[in-house]
């Protein structure tokens, strides 16, 4: 008989685990806490609107990529439309310069020379590390714990384009670079636009360079359709997903993982139990804390996870598709918004994705960073935390109105997610909308797989990837499988949503 895997937590890792194992013979049952897929990747409706929770930008859109063919073979992008935006984000400042980064590098490093003449020194290495790093594909054929001496020697010329890169960058910060820019207004605007301490330069430069090739586009229909899309493919394949089904525990036996137990007190019994779930979740709750040592304390006391957000949105009687889709508007004085000291504003609206509004009609979102302790004091549903949630989305649409006048009394729908949101509705520690944090120091991390002492265990996902994201979580999908199949002994194969069979 086939063995068995049971699989915590429906996100796309989990849902990438269960469509390889499926290819791979194993019977699956994911548990999700929530009665929908999609995890962190998730949209939700609002009075006849869509409001989109993840993707802005999906890397390995392109065909021909790793990643595309990951996609591929969990149906993600099965029948959908890719776009590909003419800008990534417009910078304005108070009085009104405006950085637009283009996604045509030659596009973008026209419009910075014509910004800051002077500044071709900088623009000049920022748009060549643009250009190298276009051509890097994310590793997915093989997990790494698994390739051999051969698999590394036939990755090395494609490494060495690159290496040169990481060596000179890698400790770079996207602030430190910044620096080097003579512009005052460039050098604030190029600093802070991802907002995040330590961001890598590096990380930046491959994002750029992925969209200036067409390989970070986005999928008509958001995130939710994108993660239905892939829990369709898992079912078809065979696979069962329970929904509304918290894993309270993982039950282990002499050191092994040998099933879960529902909040309902059900147990259900696997040959493997894998964990896609919330990493903290996991280990300290689910495992109770004993399969952790000194040093993943040090790792877990080192790393910092993402800010948690609040994310707003509003939907409007008006089609804003003659506007940038994606602007970060400099404030002029410091306000402190949702417990945080906001120096900027980001403002998105979706008119280049019709199925998320009504004709004529768009969603406008903002993500502000916060602070998870600030939100839990006030207390979910409290009048004071409701209170603050209604005072944050009337300086959302102050914002808006000066950005886009009159905007205010077209105004239809309007829906605020807290860091508390995110926790109720996925689990996520301290309502983080990802895992760890990448910084330089993270950039290149690795972390196991495996808990120290437990057998039969695996765990995927943003929490052993630095950095979160998508592709980490797919190719997590896969690795797992890879590594299971090893330990099985059998060969691993993978099958494309169209029938193209891959082997390693």
């Amino acid at each position: 008989m086939d063995k068995s895997i049971i699989i915590v937590g429906a996100g796309i890792a989990g849902l990438s685990a269960g469509c390889y194992a499926r290819m791979n013979g194993y019977r699956t049952t994911i548990f999700e806490m929530h009665d929908i897929p999609g995890g962190l990747c998730t949209g939700w409706k609002r009075h006849g609107y869509t409001i989109d929770g993840c993707i802005h930008w999906l890397v390995g859109s392109r065909p021909g990529t790793g990643l595309r063919q990951v996609w591929d073979e969990i149906g993600a992008l099965h029948g959908q439309t890719v776009v590909d935006h003419e800008e990534f984000v417009r910078i304005e400042a108070p009085d009104g310069r405006t950085l637009v980064i283009y996604t045509d590098v030659d596009r973008f490093e026209q419009h910075l020379l014509e910004l800051s003449p002077r500044d071709r020194k900088p623009i000049a290495e920022l748009t060549r590390v643009v250009r190298k790093m276009a051509h890097f594909d994310m590793p997915t054929e093989r997990a790494p714990e698994l390739l051999s001496f051969g698999d590394r020697m036939r990755a090395l010329p494609a490494l060495l384009r690159i290496l040169p890169l990481f060596v000179k960058y890698g400790k770079t910060t996207l602030k430190q670079f910044a620096q080097r820019f003579s512009d005052p207004f460039l050098r604030e605007a190029l600093g802070s636009f991802y907002n995040l301490d330590g961001f890598p330069f590096i990380a930046m430069a491959a994002t750029l360079g992925w969209m200036n090739t067409k390989n970070a586009g986005y999928p008509i229909g958001g995130s939710r359709e994108f993660a239905e899309s892939v829990a369709r493919r898992y079912v078809d394949l065979g696979g069962e997903v329970r929904y509304g089904a918290r894993v309270t525990q993982i039950i282990v036996e002499r050191d092994r993982a040998v099933g879960v137990r529902l909040e309902n007190g059900e147990e259900c019994r696997g040959d493997w139990v894998i964990s896609a779930a919330d990493g903290h979740a996991t280990i300290y709750q689910m495992l109770a804390g004993q399969y952790i040592d000194d040093e993943l304390r040090a790792v877990h006391a080192r790393l910092k996870p993402f800010d948690p957000l609040v994310h707003i949105a509003v939907g409007v009687a008006r089609n804003l598709s003659a506007e940038p889709h994606n602007v970060v508007r400099q404030l002029k004085e410091p306000v402190t918004v949702a417990g945080r000291s906001q120096q900027q504003l980001g403002i998105r609206h979706f008119c280049y994705d019709r199925t998320l509004a009504p004709e004529g009609k768009s969603v406008i979102t903002g993500m502000l960073r916060s602070d998870y302790d600030y939100w839990k004091a006030l207390g979910a549903g409290s009048e004071r935390y409701l209170a603050e949630k209604q005072a944050i989305l009337n300086w959302f649409i102050d914002r808006l109105d000066e950005r886009f006048s009159g905007i205010r009394d077209s105004i239809e729908m309007t829906d605020v997610a807290t860091p508390l949101t995110f926790e109720r509705y996925t689990g996520n520690w301290r309502g983080s909308f990802e895992g760890w944090q990448i910084t330089t120091d993270t950039l290149t991390m690795r972390m196991n797989k495996t808990l120290p002492g437990l057998g039969g265990f695996f765990m995927i996902g943003q929490w052993v990837n630095p950095g979160g994201g998508l592709p980490p979580a797919a190719a997590d999908g896969k690795f797992v499988i890879q590594l299971l199949c090893d330990a099985d002994s059998k060969a691993f194969r993978a099958k494309g949503a169209q029938g193209t069979y891959s082997t390693s």
